[in-house]
């Protein structure tokens, strides 16, 4: 699945989930402070990539990929600002 998130500049990005876990996690058209939404999306992430691990044995490398990435964009704002989940989809 994939969820589409609006950061605080008012860029936006696609991000990918293994699992519709995510969706426990984060709700959509719901704005989040920005350090809350790295934290929930990083525990939804690595929720999902347990998913994998449980299922085939390995944990799903693009839910890491999508953590560091979040991370690294969340990174580039000085802590301010919320983080807006706009959609998910498949």
């Amino acid at each position: 699945m994939y969820f589409q998130v609006r950061w605080p500049d008012g860029s936006r990005s696609r991000c990918y989930s293994p699992s519709l876990v995510v969706a426990d996690f984060l709700r959509q058209e719901e704005s989040y402070p920005l350090a809350e939404f790295v934290d929930l999306s990083g525990r939804a992430l690595r929720a999902a990539g347990e998913r994998v691990r449980e299922k085939y044995g390995f944990f799903c490398t693009g839910a890491a990929r999508q953590i560091a990435e979040i991370e690294r964009k969340a990174a580039a704002f000085t802590g301010e600002g919320s983080v807006t989940v706009e959609s998910f989809d498949r």
